[in-house]
């Protein structure tokens, strides 16, 4: 009887011992069947050691003991490498160090193109990074950056493109040149400087001399032109002087030729205002009066007729000269006095 009891017990222990591994097996291949995918990451599913299908972000069934997923994270993923160095073009070592952006766009090539896209990448950028500064002098690699992104990212894109993975851009973050040359180039930099205040300083007393001429030239011409203009403007007032005394004279003439017409002259009256012009002319201290000889009795022959006419004049009830017969006949008035 109680070894059919212990039978009964031990056969019961082996029963429950299945069944809990049943159980566990069906709790293993229920984790296994079920996978979730995040957002940002894309899977790879294998079935039996080959490739099966890619595996968007969500949930997953999986055949259990079957199939296996890998999850490839497709974000953009920013590398940055350690300082290298690398040699110039003309054999100046710098070091230098680059952040890589980089993406996977084919997690299927990313997987199975290659062992591990990620350690490819960095040693890749290495290479690249030797290969283009090599090609560069040390002041185009200190002042062209723009330029050795470019050729880094153009150079890496060519063969990661077979990874499944997309380079994106690439950043130089520090070149740092020896020590030695940093020293020459403060010294350089600062000797620029002082040509370029020399430069400047000289300039500017250029300019200061240009403009210093200029307004003395601008002084000249407006002197100049302020003397032409006052030239012009005494010229005009001297001409109009000349025209009025002109004018003056002429009124005068006239006038006294319209009284000596109206009065009817006589030569002897006229000898006599001719007598008392000469006399006027010789009286001025800065005259001088060329008398020709023949004149010489003339002026002696008025200056006696002057006198004659003068006693007849003052004598009482005595006439005064009279001129010749007028037309017609007519007796000529007497001279005024």
């Amino acid at each position: 009887m109680n070894e059919m009891l212990a039978s009964a017990g031990a056969g019961g222990i082996g029963v429950l011992v299945v069944v809990v591994v049943l159980v566990v097996l069906v709790v293993i291949a229920l984790a296994r069947s079920v996978r979730v995918i995040q957002q940002g990451y894309n899977g790879v599913l294998k079935r039996l050691g080959q490739f099966h299908s890619v595996k968007h972000p969500g949930l997953v069934l999986l055949l259990p003991f079957f199939d296996q997923l890998t999850r490839v994270d497709v974000r953009e993923i920013p590398r940055t490498g350690d300082r290298q160095d690398v040699i110039t073009k003309d054999n100046v070592s710098v070091l230098v160090s680059a952040t890589i952006f980089s993406q996977v766009i084919d997690p299927r090539a990313a997987l199975f193109a290659i062992s591990n896209y990620e350690l490819a990448i960095f040693q890749l950028a290495q290479t690249a990074l030797r290969a283009v500064f090599g090609g560069l002098t040390l002041d185009e690699a200190l002042s062209e950056r723009e330029r050795i992104n470019t050729e880094l990212q153009q150079h890496m894109e060519s063969i990661t493109e077979k990874w499944g993975v997309r380079i994106n851009r690439i950043e130089i973050v520090d070149i740092v040149p020896p020590t030695q040359v940093l020293a020459a180039m403060s010294s350089q930099k600062e000797a620029d400087q002082h040509k370029r205040a020399a430069i400047l300083t000289s300039e500017g007393q250029k300019q200061a001399a240009i403009n210093e001429a200029e307004g003395r030239k601008q002084a000249a011409i407006l002197a100049a032109e302020g003397e032409k203009e006052a030239a012009v403007l005494r010229a005009d007032g001297e001409r109009e002087a000349l025209i009025r005394q002109a004018q003056g004279r002429a009124a005068a003439i006239g006038t006294v030729y319209e009284a000596i017409l109206e009065k009817h002259p006589t030569p002897e009256l006229l000898a006599v205002l001719q007598l008392e012009t000469l006399s006027k002319v010789a009286e001025s201290s800065n005259a001088k009066l060329v008398v020709p000889y023949e004149s010489v009795g003339l002026l002696g022959a008025t200056q006696a007729l002057k006198e004659v006419l003068t006693q007849a004049a003052a004598a009482p009830g005595g006439d005064g000269p009279r001129s010749g017969g007028g037309p017609g006949g007519e007796p000529g008035t007497q001279p005024g006095r």
